[in-house]
């Protein structure tokens, strides 16, 4: 592990023995040692062994590789990140210089203004020409959109479009390489088939499935759950319907997989069938729907740790995996199903006239899924900073998909590999001189619940790198959707306006005219490949989608996702909406490299904890707890954090922006926030989503919020001195958080 962190230590490194987060070798001639996890310097000089260059494949009885080498420049380019359904991933990565910088034996040797470079007295161009730099460059006639027929996770059309990524990559003088990962995902039976039986029918085979499902048979009376929410479930609660051994028939939608099926076990049911409703998804009685049901991310059977080849790791599973049967079927068999259906209507409030299901409506599921192992690889480049060089901005896109995948991933890959010619470019030619490192990324296995990336993630939460993450998806174009973390809520509003839907209009007057933060803000949903990077890793995160304005894209997740049929919802846009897209992504990701401080709003998060604070103590009621027990601490946490964020805030606005250090302390101050919110109290093995404000698990505020309901009603599963011991590990997270903000033990708030 030594030697591994050590090749990774030295991407970006300056001199023969520093230690930082982001740093090129010292001398690119020279070999380094064998190491038994493959890092991301592996695999130029096994290709420059093989004689050729720029392609990924591998031998089938092949031996560890050796560490890549790495050719430096002041504009190298590092290439890293993937998404659930084509994403850009835009991050911004903190880390710490050990030792000064020392003379190179090498091509990267720093030039005649070096000194000056690292001073930060450059002459940085101003942000109004960076704009429109970015604005002249990234057009549709440069975009080039990257297909491939079948580029499932590991396959050879998944390997082919990674090889395409790197050759463009060298195309614009950018310096590559890969990460390599041993994965463990489901698969469908490779022989044999899934199964349902319903009451005395004929067997039903159907061919979609769903990645991590229990296998094995269950059989019991079908029950109609709307869409599979925890409200869904807590009205047939309500309804006082026996759910225990039931088999679930849930709408796809609203939420992902994972939540349907983790709603589902918590009533005990015995399985989930999940089908298209033609009023969500006009996609035909027969078109199967793939997916993973996973509640987490990453590989799950090693849960907080990267795969590595050849390293031995205790045998354990990710909690997220579900103890139940989960399978999708077709629109015409979820359809023939309630209409057979007896029982009670269902509630007034779900749509349609349906029928619940009675005890005689029994069906039999069966699900065979194999788990199989699969070589994947993420792909990155780099642009290096010329201040702070070992903190970057990370903007990735998914690659894999079930199948076509032209809007999961082609669309997504395409402008990634487009922005990164143009971002280059402006390096190269136009003089434009990032303060920060930029990397992008190519991430596979993103459809199994973003395990590429997850995987990058585990490694650098060894080493305590930061990163932001944007993801990027095109459903449509009547609409505009972003979705992320409070802190870049002012960097979104400001990208909004300065990035042109049209000549006339930007996207905030296009889509946002009244109430932006209503009509455009939404929240980041579990199978955003944002998520992970927010929630699992503390890293301030942003995803948006343009979307038809009516219903989701019916074709995600089907083999119906093509060229084609994205034309169709988009009016034939694709090229313009790409590049849209693309515009802002790069606006954001520029904005993060270009300005002296992050444009971060601290107290966004102010507001929300607030919100919390109120809904918990509003519901603290004595008869239900300790009578010692009272919401004061947790009103004077909040209290912390406000009062620290305004002293930083006013900092800020008072800073000397020509002082390198003072900025450099800041920022590094501004990115502790969102990494402070993760639980130090729980695992990421049995709680992936630590963030208490925007994770899920009993550690979170909603999570206390509903404990107290559970009081109230006298629920079975509520538990005072539980609750207690969530709120006092909640208070104190914010506690943390905000003595951490403060920077200095004189800052702190001694009273509580």
């Amino acid at each position: 592990m030594d030697q591994a962190r050590s090749a990774m230590s030295q991407i970006f490194n300056n001199e023969p023995h520093s230690y930082t987060r982001f740093n090129l070798p010292d001398n690119m001639e020279v070999d380094t040692s064998q190491v038994e996890m493959i890092q991301s310097s592996d695999m130029n000089e096994e290709v420059g062994e093989n004689g050729d260059e720029g392609h990924l494949s591998h031998k089938s009885n092949r031996q560890p590789h050796v560490a890549q080498n790495f050719e430096c420049t002041t504009k190298s380019l590092c290439f890293m990140a993937a998404t659930i359904v084509f994403t850009f991933v835009i991050g911004y990565l903190t880390g710490y210089l050990v030792h000064k910088n020392k003379d190179l034996n090498c091509s990267c040797a720093p030039s005649e203004d070096d000194i000056t470079h690292k001073t930060g007295a450059v002459p940085f161009m101003d942000w109004d020409d960076v704009r429109k730099l970015l604005g002249d460059k990234l057009n549709t006639s440069n975009l080039e959109i990257l297909t491939s027929s079948n580029h499932r996770a590991g396959s050879p059309g998944d390997e082919d479009l990674g090889n395409k990524v790197i050759t463009k990559f060298k195309e614009y003088g950018m310096k590559t390489w890969t990460d390599e990962y041993f994965v463990k995902v489901q698969d469908p039976p490779a022989s044999g088939y899934n199964r349902i039986v319903f009451k005395n029918g004929s067997e039903e085979h159907p061919t979609g499935f769903l990645s991590y499902s229990a296998s094995g048979t269950a059989r019991g009376a079908v029950l109609y759950a709307h869409y599979g929410q925890e409200d869904d479930f807590k009205q047939l609660k309500n309804m006082n319907i026996n759910m225990n051994n039931r088999v679930m028939l849930v709408r796809a939608g609203r939420i992902s997989f994972a939540e349907k099926v983790a709603n589902a076990a918590k009533v005990n049911a015995s399985a989930v069938l999940i089908y298209p409703d033609p009023a969500d998804y006009p996609i035909g009685n027969d078109t199967s729907l793939f997916g993973h049901v996973h509640m987490g991310s990453g590989d799950p059977y090693t849960p907080g740790f990267p795969s590595f080849n050849h390293t031995q790791f205790p045998p354990v599973q990710s909690s997220g995996l579900p103890h139940i049967l989960a399978q999708t079927i077709t629109t015409g068999m979820g359809t023939k199903i309630l209409r057979q259906l007896g029982g009670r209507t269902q509630p007034n409030s779900w749509e349609g006239i349906n029928r619940l299901g009675d005890e005689s409506d029994v069906i039999t599921v069966e699900v065979n899924n194999v788990l199989t192992e699969k070589r994947i690889n993420n792909v990155f480049g780099v642009i290096k900073g010329f201040v702070d060089a070992d903190r970057y901005v990370v903007i990735g896109a998914q690659r894999d998909a079930w199948g076509p995948g032209f809007a999961a991933s082609s669309v997504g890959t395409s402008v990634l590999v487009e922005l990164a010619r143009s971002i280059s470019d402006m390096v190269e030619n136009d003089g434009f001189k990032p303060r920060r490192s930029m990397v992008f990324a190519s991430w596979s296995a993103g459809e199994y619940g973003s395990v590429g990336a997850t995987e990058w993630l585990e490694v650098r939460n060894a080493r305590q790198n930061f990163i932001n993450n944007d993801g990027l998806v095109i459903l449509g174009q009547n609409g505009f959707k972003v979705a992320a973390s409070p802190l870049l809520h002012s960097l979104v509003q400001n990208a909004l306006k300065e990035v042109n839907y049209d000549k006339d209009k930007s996207l905030l007057s296009q889509f946002g005219k009244n109430n932006w933060e209503s009509a455009i803000l939404e929240p980041l949903r579990m199978d955003s490949a944002a998520y992970p990077f927010l929630a699992f890793s503390g890293i301030p995160s942003v995803a948006f989608r343009f979307h038809s304005g009516s219903s989701d894209y019916p074709h995600f997740g089907t083999n119906l996702d093509t060229r084609e049929n994205l034309n169709s919802v988009t009016a034939s846009q694709v090229p313009q909406l790409a590049v849209r897209a693309g515009q802002f992504a790069g606006h954001i990701a520029l904005r993060l490299v270009h300005d002296h401080l992050l444009q971060m709003d601290l107290k966004k998060y102010n507001q929300l904890i607030r919100s919390h604070v109120v809904q918990i103590n509003g519901k603290l009621q004595p008869q239900l707890l300790p009578k010692t027990l009272t919401g004061q601490w947790l009103v004077m946490a909040s209290g912390s954090y406000n009062r620290v964020s305004s002293i930083l805030t006013a900092d800020i606005q008072n800073s000397d922006l020509e002082n390198v250090e003072m900025c450099r302390m800041i920022n590094d101050r501004i990115m502790t926030v969102e990494r402070n919110f993760l639980s130090p109290y729980v695992s990421p093995i049995d709680s992936p989503f630590r963030h208490i404000l925007l994770g899920s698990g009993p550690h979170t505020l909603k999570a206390l919020t509903n404990h107290l309901d559970a009081l109230k009603s006298a629920s079975p599963e509520a538990n005072a001195e539980l609750f207690r011991n969530k709120l006092a590990q909640a208070t104190w997270t914010i506690q943390a958080c905000a003595n951490s903000l403060a920077g200095d033990i004189w800052s702190l708030d001694n009273e509580f």
